[in-house]
């Protein structure tokens, strides 16, 4: 099996939707899209990930599954400094790496930092509808392994969002959230693959082939939007 998990497009937060330059990116990635034969497209309900998918879908001609558990990762955490509510990443480097628990696979949710929100059950929410929808596709979870009861090469495609696809790769490969959260960066309209590897007769495990891709925008000579992303040298 080969799951696409795609972040949206450029986007227009004030109006949950993309902006011309998000716009063209979808276009491009239809035109990757269109050449593969996928088995089913799956969707967050926010408007800036519909219409990352709009043109691929009219292309195939084809409907997603809309996913709560999809949309950007609604958990919130109390930020250290100021007391108030905050996303639970993009935290200041010298703090969360000083923080050991955030970089355990099992124990990053329980920091006492984590737990001044609802990381861990909002988690658990995104963790269950994959693996829900995976076991519908024959891969079952039993631990850290995937039961192959129907084993096969279908293709999967997922529009979301930077801080959900960081759940669903934490997930998926045992990752702690925060240090995939910190130490990648997913650019919008990029299409991370992971495959399932079978070595054993019913018994997978899932592989990361490539993550954040964005040659579909090179080759077309559209710029990476940086979307997400701190300057690469202090702008004061």
């Amino acid at each position: 099996m080969r799951l696409l998990v795609i972040r949206h497009g450029d986007p227009d937060y004030e109006h949950d939707s993309l902006t011309p330059k998000g716009w063209r990116e979808a276009n491009l990635l239809a035109d990757r899209l269109e050449k593969l034969t996928v088995c089913r497209f799956y969707c967050s309900p926010c408007g800036r990930a519909r219409d990352t998918a709009k043109e691929t879908l009219r292309r195939a001609r084809r409907e997603a599954t809309v996913c709560g558990w999809l949309r950007e990762f609604p958990a919130q955490i109390l930020d250290p400094e100021t007391g108030k509510p905050r996303i639970p990443w993009d935290l200041m480097p010298e703090y969360w790496t000083a923080r050991g628990d955030l970089y355990d696979k099992d124990r990053w949710y329980d920091d006492p930092l984590m737990r001044t929100g609802d990381v861990r059950e909002r988690y658990r929410e995104v963790a269950q509808g994959l693996d829900g929808v995976l076991a519908e596709h024959g891969y079952r979870r039993d631990g850290m392994i995937y039961r192959a009861e129907r084993p096969n090469r279908d293709i999967l495609v997922f529009f979301c969002h930077l801080g959900a696809e960081g759940v669903m790769l934490s997930h998926l490969l045992g990752i702690s959230a925060p240090v995939l959260w910190h130490g990648t960066f997913i650019a919008p309209t990029s299409v991370t693959t992971i495959v399932t590897e079978e070595r054993k007769r019913g018994i997978a495990a899932f592989r990361c082939r490539t993550i954040g891709d964005t040659s579909h925008l090179s080759r077309a000579g559209e710029p990476v939007s940086d979307s997400g992303l701190f300057p690469e040298t202090w702008q004061g």
